[in-house]
């Protein structure tokens, strides 16, 4: 098989067939072997009835119905568990990605012998102020944190090898940092392509500004996980330590003084008067807590196994 394409979709009966129509036009005319995945992420219009009409017609055509709206991430994970193609093209469903895309992905992917192409809507036509300067700001931040030099990280046009879909774990919302998450699993040959990009010209988006909230924090997340993720001990053992330490020697140090006083005969005010003795303790108790905390992290990482966060519903 040479090419697999992923679709996820959330109520896109408007765009499926014109959608479908061209990608197959274009595998044909370059004579790809290919399949497509179609995953429903809970449509309630008639999308999955399109699906389901579709796979009548064409056996390249393959179907996933979840029983409710997971999210992209899942959608995605669920098809890169199925796909057999040496190449993986995901894209939109919206048609705001041009299939005629996919033939110059994969060329460039396999010539340059990449793990990851992704696409770079250079010139967009979205909203200034609500997507395309948020949006760079995004990237820049992304950019900064994750070391991972794109222009557009939350493109859906993107090609890959199939080892890295086969070998990464897409979960939450980081459908947007795959390119991360493949760099850290040690694909790292990942450079990206300016495409084509149009205005949605059916339905509406389904993302709102909440989108960006979400990235940032998990940006967050997965710049912690990369670097503490297989050694959660590494950070909380660490800083509980520190903690500790100043703790117990601010508490040493409240007791040798009072030690001293009382040799020479002056008393004064109690340890418990003195603020620094709570915060002492706070210290040495903040301290020790995070030092269970990455014990008890160590002991997770090895003994989980992962598990599916999604119910499909039906499959064809």
């Amino acid at each position: 098989m040479d090419l697999s394409i992923v679709i996820p979709l959330l109520n896109e009966e408007a765009s499926l067939e014109e959608l479908f129509s061209r990608i197959h036009r274009v595998c044909n005319e370059n004579d790809l072997r290919y399949e497509v995945w179609f995953v429903d992420d809970g449509s309630t219009d008639l999308s999955w009835s399109i699906i389901e009409n579709l796979k009548v017609q064409f056996p390249q055509v393959h179907g996933i119905k979840f029983a409710r709206n997971y999210g992209k991430s899942q959608a995605l994970h669920a098809a890169f568990e199925r796909v057999r193609g040496d190449v993986v093209i995901t894209m939109d469903a919206d048609l705001q990605d041009f299939p005629e895309e996919i033939p110059e992905l994969r060329k460039l992917l396999l010539e340059e012998q990449l793990d990851i192409v992704s696409g770079w809507k250079k010139k967009r036509y979205d909203n200034v102020m609500t997507k395309n300067i948020p949006s760079k700001l995004f990237n820049a931040a992304a950019r900064r944190v994750s070391g991972v030099s794109l222009h557009d990280f939350n493109c859906g046009l993107k090609a890959y090898r199939k080892q890295v879909v086969k070998n990464i774990d897409v979960h939450g919302d980081m459908h947007r940092y795959i390119p991360v998450l493949a760099a850290n699993a040690g694909f790292k040959k990942i450079t990206e392509k300016p495409v084509q990009h149009q205005a949605r010209p059916y339905g509406v988006s389904k993302f709102g500004s909440e989108r960006f909230i979400r990235g940032f924090l998990d940006l967050v997340t997965l710049w912690f996980v990369s670097r503490f993720g297989a050694r959660p001990m590494h950070f909380f053992g660490a800083v509980g330590t520190l903690m500790f330490i100043l703790g117990f020697l601010s508490a040493a140090w409240l007791g040798i003084s009072k030690l001293i006083s009382v040799a020479r005969g002056i008393y004064g005010n109690l340890l418990t008067d003195n603020p620094l003795f709570f915060l002492a303790l706070t210290l040495m108790l903040m301290g020790t807590l995070l030092f269970i905390g990455g014990f008890l992290g160590e002991l997770i990482i090895r003994t989980h196994r992962s598990q599916k966060n999604y119910h499909i519903e039906d499959e064809i």
